[in-house]
């Protein structure tokens, strides 16, 4: 039976989440199909190119999303963005390295063509439809990297800090700890996103004035 090359993406990923991003090898996907290293070539030049369609792959669900249509909901609209990259990030291990470290595809072009078209018809000018924009999805993707790195940072003090003594040290971060949570938590990541969000409303009231 010939490979198919959407075989080859969908076991890339699977492999993806097993070993992550530094163990996926050609050689070991290779082995994971059952076929030479070699093979792989018939349909990806390098490994580059694969990991290009493995990051398409990932964020197709994301990328086919419809724009909103009434200009009131541009906020609504950009938050959901928002959450949804954030969830097809996480949606794989290393995830974020993944999508920082590819080509953005034609069909993430298009998306966001779109996007910008929406904010420009809600009253941003396209300047700054395209600056919101790029700022959320930098802001997810740094978010997220943080993420996906505590969950494979090794911990080398089991014990963990003394609260006390980092409370005393550092009264201002605690009391932010106290009152936000888990710095990679939901709730951090909503507030941030809402900062974004207002930031943009302003632009949008002052016509996209600079300050």
């Amino acid at each position: 039976m010939a490979l198919e090359k959407g075989t080859i993406v969908a076991t890339g990923l699977r492999l993806l989440d097993e070993v992550g991003l530094d163990g996926l090898t050609l050689r070991r996907l290779a082995a994971e199909l059952g076929v030479q290293a070699p093979a792989l070539y018939w349909h990806f030049k390098n490994k580059q190119q694969l990991l290009d369609a493995m990051a398409v792959a990932m964020e197709a669900p994301h990328v086919t999303r419809p724009v909103f249509t009434d200009p009131s909901q541009w906020r609504e609209w950009v938050a959901d963005y928002a959450r949804g990259s954030r969830s097809i990030l996480n949606s794989h291990r290393d995830g974020a390295r993944l999508a920082a470290g590819t080509r953005s595809s034609p069909e993430m072009f298009a998306m966001v063509e779109r996007a910008v078209e929406a904010l420009e018809l809600a009253g941003f000018t396209v300047a700054d439809a395209a600056r919101g924009l790029f700022a959320v999805s930098n802001y997810v993707a740094g978010f997220v990297l943080e993420e996906q790195a505590d969950r494979t940072r090794p911990d080398t003090d089991e014990s963990g800090p003394d609260m006390a003594e980092f409370q005393a040290r550092y009264p201002r971060i605690m009391a932010a700890l106290l009152e936000e949570g888990d710095p990679q938590g939901d709730s951090s990541f909503e507030a941030g996103l809402a900062l974004i969000l207002d930031g943009m409303r302003l632009r949008l009231s002052s016509g996209g004035a600079a300050d």
